[in-house]
């Protein structure tokens, strides 16, 4: 491992070459020892040599066994206590590789992480995680202190300073995003602090660049403040403190992009806080929570199981159940026909067990409910799984034909109101063809749901639709998921202004999409009307869109708020500015491919084929 400087100007590499062990093993305990010493581009080099290294190899013991964190404390205890000396050359740099190899070193091993609670590496990262420098070392900080916190052996070092680093990391998470947004990516290249865009670009500075990193920047900012959040909650403490209204209703919107699915996310935390008695009865107090977890069971999201497992945890707690239940109900009863989901089996029958389990009571009127539709639901849930079972295991072959037979009338004739915009008319052929259903008809029913979402749509009536396409897609199964009820539920999802829900089922719509010709998938093309969509949502899911509404360059003139690509081609204010005006701001590489596309009339714009998306959907193919 060398870093790309000579050897004149890195101290490490000269050590790293000495071929005798003990030699070695000298120079790298004298280098350690003197780093702190050495001031200006030397030191940044040999630090971001080190860096590299502990990135590469953050198991290797040989240069935590020699020092490499006291060396570290030593640098950020000169960063963070003596001003003059950070502001000299280019010391500016030091804390980010230092906060950074200590984070890399602990990330796996407990003894390391041992030896750098003992070389006196807290104070100094507690002083960055105050933002005592920058949010980029913050940033850092952070994610060494998580490292430090998931281990058992030091998990004690860090709960001495719990409270405060718990609001710390709980504000971190909260605001960082408005934060990076207002003091980086809406300035201007000029504007910028030089060394924040030399670390992310490694001294390229190309703006597009720049943007990008700290879009993936923010993410990781985000989802380490909350790993740190859980090492707490893990260990049963501080509960309470955690379970703050305002923090709770935004955990669901913290996830990690599309980039970070498997990074931690808020849902993630809300998992941990479910695994104790008084996160149990925080999160069940607060309506919109419930809600919010709600809504992401019944998505394409990464993150659907995971939100599921919550509301299952919820349901078994006899203190939390009832007011749960209460909520929830009419949108898990939408899932109680998922077979499987991320290798787990019988989804939906837990899922059905649960909510059943006080049927009696609830039928007889011991136990009430403030929703009327959580009731409605319950008995839906118990007509679905065991009224219409025993009707089928007595009903004759012959009446199962007539049956199978009547639906089939009622599909068509259903088919007909819709086509003659008797939309009304058309939902209830429907739901009479499906309560007349047999349960194993999942062909049937699957087409019937889809078809009654699409009527939904048309009516307005987004919840009712995207109940019916998530039954239409829990029958279908994860493997082959409804591709009509997808995109239909990302139009619902639309209509109910869930940008991100909506983003993922078309994705899903897209990639499914792409897979019914085989090998000739490649040449399949994407439809429009899913493109527009695509476009739409990932403006409104962008990182910093909520930053950019509330600040005064975010807006236009006539008052509309600017897209994702705006943001990121102007950096600064651009009020008034035409297209043309735009054109010319552009580096020379996008205004070729501008014009390009203009000349061949293949950028999306307002013509005779944008139509409203209810009525391009519907006349995709035949119901």
């Amino acid at each position: 491992m060398k870093c790309n400087s000579t050897r004149r100007s890195c101290l490490l590499c000269g050590t790293m070459e000495e071929k005798d062990p003990s030699i070695r093993k000298t120079l790298i305990v004298q280098c350690f020892k003197d780093l702190h010493l050495i001031e200006d581009m030397e030191l940044v080099l040999t630090l971001r040599c080190l860096w590299n290294i502990a990135l590469a190899r953050p198991d290797d013991p040989e240069f935590p066994s020699l020092g490499v964190f006291n060396c570290m404390a030593r640098l950020l205890n000169s960063c963070t206590r003596d001003q003059k000396w950070l502001s000299r050359g280019h010391n500016v740099y030091v804390p980010y590789y230092a906060a950074h190899i200590i984070g890399s070193y602990t990330m796996n091993k407990a003894r390391f992480s041992v030896l750098a609670v003992k070389s006196g590496v807290i104070s100094p990262l507690i002083d960055l995680l105050r933002g005592k420098i920058t949010w980029v070392e913050q940033r850092v900080a952070v994610r060494a202190l998580g490292h430090i916190a998931r281990h058992r052996r030091t998990v004690e070092d860090i709960m001495v300073h719990e409270v405060e680093i718990i609001k710390l990391a709980m504000d971190i998470a909260s605001k960082c995003i408005f934060t990076i947004y207002s003091e980086f990516v809406c300035k201007k290249t000029e504007n910028r602090v030089e060394y924040h865009c030399y670390l992310m670009t490694k001294g390229l500075r190309e703006f597009e660049m720049e943007n990008k990193k700290a879009e993936s920047w923010a993410c990781q900012m985000q989802c380490w403040s909350l790993y740190l959040l859980n090492c707490f909650i893990t260990k049963k403490r501080s509960i309470n403190l955690i379970c703050k209204e305002d923090f709770l209703k935004n955990l669901c919107d913290i996830w990690g992009g599309l980039q970070n699915q498997n990074s931690f996310s808020g849902i993630g935390l809300i998992r941990s806080l479910c695994e104790s008695e008084d996160g149990r009865k925080n999160i069940a107090q607060l309506e919109q929570v419930i809600e919010n977890i709600c809504n992401l069971s019944r998505s394409s999201d990464e993150w659907q199981f995971m939100a599921i497992e919550s509301l299952l945890v919820l349901l078994k707690d006899p203190k939390t159940r009832n007011r749960v239940t209460n909520i929830a109900a009419p949108f898990l009863a939408d899932l109680v026909e998922l077979r499987t989901i991320k290798g787990r089996r019988k989804v939906g029958d837990m899922i059905t067990q649960l909510l059943l389990q006080d049927y009696a009571k609830i039928k007889y009127g011991q136990v009430g409910f403030s929703e009327t539709g959580s009731q409605k639901a319950i008995e839906e849930i118990w007509d679905l799984k065991v009224e219409k079972r025993k009707r089928d295991k007595i009903m004759s072959e012959q009446e199962v034909k007539e049956t199978e037979l009547l639906v089939s009338v009622l599909k068509r004739e259903g088919n007909k109101k819709f086509w003659s915009s008797e939309i009304e008319a058309a939902v209830n052929k429907y739901t009479k063809a499906l309560d007349l259903c047999p349960p194993n008809l999942r062909k049937e029913r699957i087409v019937l749901y889809s078809n009654r979402a699409q009527c939904h749509l048309i009516l307005g009536e987004a919840e009712l639709a995207i109940g019916d396409t998530t039954r239409a897609i829990c029958l279908s199964g994860e493997m082959r998921p409804h591709i009509k009820s997808l995109w239909r539920r990302s139009q619902a999802y639309q209509m109910k202004g869930l940008a991100r829900l909506s983003l993922m089922d078309c994705l899903m719509f897209i990639n499914e999409r792409s897979k019914l010709n085989g090998n000739k998938s490649s040449t399949r093309k994407i439809p429009y009307y899913a493109m527009c969509m695509l476009n739409k949502q990932m403006t409104a899911t962008w990182i910093f869109a909520d930053a950019a509404k509330s600040m005064e360059d975010g807006i236009d003139d006539n008052g509309t708020h600017k897209s994702r690509v705006q943001h990121r081609l102007a950096g600064g204010k651009m009020k008034g500015k035409t297209k043309e005006a735009l054109l010319k701001s552009m580096p020379t590489q996008w205004k070729d491919k501008e014009h390009r596309l203009l000349k061949k009339g293949r950028l999306w714009r307002t013509s005779r084929r944008s139509k409203c998306v209810i009525e391009s959907v519907s006349q995709e193919g035949k119901m």
